[in-house]
């Protein structure tokens, strides 16, 4: 996710402790998703789009943790 932002990733999940609560749930979130569209397991479809809406309002509000960062940093 965002990996063009690593350095400031890296920088923010040592420095913010909600941050790298949010990265972690995105990540569990990603793997998921991945095994039932790969047909590795299987969950209701409202289910499935119920956790992808839920993993891009994570990165949503990871990424702009990163602008407000970088913003603050004159990066």
């Amino acid at each position: 996710m965002l990996n063009e932002y690593q350095d400031i990733i890296s920088k923010l999940k040592g420095e913010n402790p909600h941050f790298a609560k949010i990265f972690e749930r995105h990540d569990e979130l990603d793997k998921i998703v991945t095994e039932v569209e790969e047909g590795r397991e299987h969950m209701e479809d409202l289910e499935l789009e119920k956790l992808k809406k839920e993993k891009l309002h994570l990165k949503d509000e990871a990424y702009k943790m990163i602008m407000d960062y970088k913003k603050a940093h004159n990066l």
